[in-house]
């Protein structure tokens, strides 16, 4: 099954803006927007949703936290209990201060590769993923919104080169993808 896009193509970050705008008040659905760079209000622009993986990266790094603490109480206090400098070996809460770089580091670590591999798997990137940008133009200097036209694409089309589009392209895209 086949669905009808507009591709509608920006030279400036600013008319892009203001074409998005445009586009939400007359309710078209934008399905994308392919940009060379970061566009500051692009995303409140579009109503998008405030990103969660803050959450994640606290959630992740209170895993590490954990993993430290009970790592640290097995090997030096269990498993291995050595007198080193005169500490007592026998209580983790007496030895804790000296820990607290291996606990710092161990939830910095967790935290930040559990929060890139969330962020790729959420982002569905994996290695030998085939690239999904319409126009190769966009990674330079062009900006790219694809809005749904399955109803009534001459009339998209004509108010998406209203909004100040250079190009504006009819594109029967795949679904499957």
């Amino acid at each position: 099954m086949a669905s009808k896009v507009i591709h509608a193509l920006y030279t400036d970050d600013d008319i892009l803006l203001q074409a998005v705008k445009k586009v939400r008040e007359q309710r078209y659905h934008i399905e994308e927007i392919y940009t060379p760079f970061p566009v500051h209000g692009l995303e409140k622009a579009m109503g998008l949703a405030d990103t969660r993986i803050a959450i994640t990266s606290f959630i992740y790094g209170l895993i590490g936290l954990t993993v430290s603490i009970v790592m640290m109480n097995y090997i030096m206090i269990q498993d291995w209990p050595q007198d080193i400098g005169g500490k007592p070996s026998f209580s983790y809460i007496e030895n804790m201060p000296a820990f607290v770089p291996v606990m710092f580091e161990l939830t910095v670590f967790f935290a930040a590769h559990l929060m890139v591999i969330t962020f790729y798997m959420r982002s569905r990137l994996w290695p030998f993923k085939k690239a999904e940008n319409p126009d190769v133009r966009t990674t330079d200097d062009h900006f790219l919104m694809e809005v749904d036209a399955s109803k009534d694409p001459e009339i998209v089309s004509e108010f998406m080169k209203s909004t100040g589009a250079v190009e504006v392209k009819l594109i029967d895209k795949d679904e499957d993808h």
